[in-house]
């Protein structure tokens, strides 16, 4: 499993509706009223998308509060860290993390350089001294599938020693607005006017769009012409387009979701710390990452399976192995079914449940 959200592969396995616990995307669905602007965008599908994104930076600059000639958007983040990656030397990742960023970087033909995290999941500073010039440091924050948030001195200490080495430092912040509001990299960055860093978010995760691919983000304005020149043109649909002048603008929904996701975070890793048999790691974000002490992921996943809920099997990811899950936050009687199977599971392990 090097991706979550493929239901349809499982879905021969389980009579009913399977819940998707592999899928890292807000509960509360997509802002009211976007269905009614993707509808009037319709009569727009005959015409280009305006190839300089205009009004969709212009939207975008306004929500991240930074200069629209500082914004890149793309076919969803991995777009844009795929331009990235393109235009750099060699390609530095720390481990686990996102499959896509070595991914791109193998597929180019860059060297790449792997940096295991610590064993509590923290970045290993010393290590980072491999940074030469035109290197590409990217970094998850949060990290995906650890969950953690690089805190706020250390990403600084980070910069300042990337930006030393003349490398570049990319942050994917796909999963930012699901953090705690304890500090912004673009407020921190906006004062070296980005010199050396670019931040990329998507609105994929928070706003429940992961068919609408749209990406963004924030760099220099020098860093910003580089890597459109890299990017295919129109690489932005129409729909999409449409799709971000609107759902940066509800506020409500973004606070509502923001305080959505904390409480139930809070409460799935209140319950499933009382859990035995499994280690429950902290997170920041809306997905936990889950060891597991006596079992592999693949009987845990056949187990959650025959119960209607998939789960990120993590073997796939460098450094955990073969006895780690990864769940999403969804909303309260999701998460409930998923204790209870939880619960359940710590009772009834067997032969009979490893498929």
């Amino acid at each position: 499993m090097e991706h979550g959200a493929d239901l349809l592969t499982y879905q021969d396995r389980y009579d009913g509706e399977l819940i998707d616990f592999s899928s890292n995307i807000n509960p509360l669905g997509p802002p009211e009223g976007l269905e009614n602007v993707l509808i009037d965008s319709f009569k727009t599908l005959i015409t280009y998308p305006d190839i300089k994104y205009r009004k969709l930076k212009e939207s975008i600059s306004n929500y991240l509060a930074c200069h629209k000639e500082n914004v890149l958007v793309g076919n969803g983040a991995v777009e844009i860290i795929d331009s990235f990656v393109m235009a750099t030397k060699r390609v530095i990742i720390t481990t686990p993390s996102f499959s896509e960023y070595e991914k791109r970087a193998v597929i180019h033909g860059k060297e790449v350089i792997r940096i295991p995290y610590k064993e509590d999941f923290c970045i290993d500073l010393d290590r980072l001294d491999v940074i030469r010039k035109g290197d590409l440091l990217i970094l998850g924050n949060p990290n995906n599938p650890t969950g953690l948030r690089i805190e706020k001195g250390e990403l600084k200490t980070i910069y300042e020693m990337v930006k030393k080495a003349k490398g570049f430092l990319l942050l994917d912040e796909a999963f930012f607005e699901f953090c705690p509001e304890d500090y912004d990299s673009i407020e921190i960055f906006k004062e070296y006017n980005f010199e050396s860093v670019g931040i990329i978010r998507a609105a994929t995760k928070f706003f429940a769009l992961p068919g609408i691919r749209l990406g963004y983000g924030c760099t220099s304005m020098e860093t910003a012409k580089k890597i459109e020149r890299n990017q295919l043109p129109w690489s932005v649909n129409t729909l999409a387009d449409a799709a971000g002048q609107f759902i940066f603008n509800d506020k409500e929904y973004i606070e509502k979701s923001k305080l959505y996701i904390n409480n139930e975070r809070q409460f799935l890793l209140d319950e499933l710390s009382k859990i035995e048999g499994i280690n429950v790691y902290n997170s920041h974000t809306n997905y936990i990452l889950i060891k597991l002490l006596e079992e592999v992921d693949e009987h845990a996943f056949n187990y959650f399976l025959q119960h209607g809920m998939v789960l990120r099997k993590c073997s796939s990811f460098l450094e955990l192995g073969n006895n780690h899950i990864r769940v999403a936050v969804k909303d309260r009687k999701n998460n409930l079914r998923l204790l209870n199977a939880f619960r359940e599971y710590n009772c009834k392990k067997d032969e009979s449940y490893k498929g």
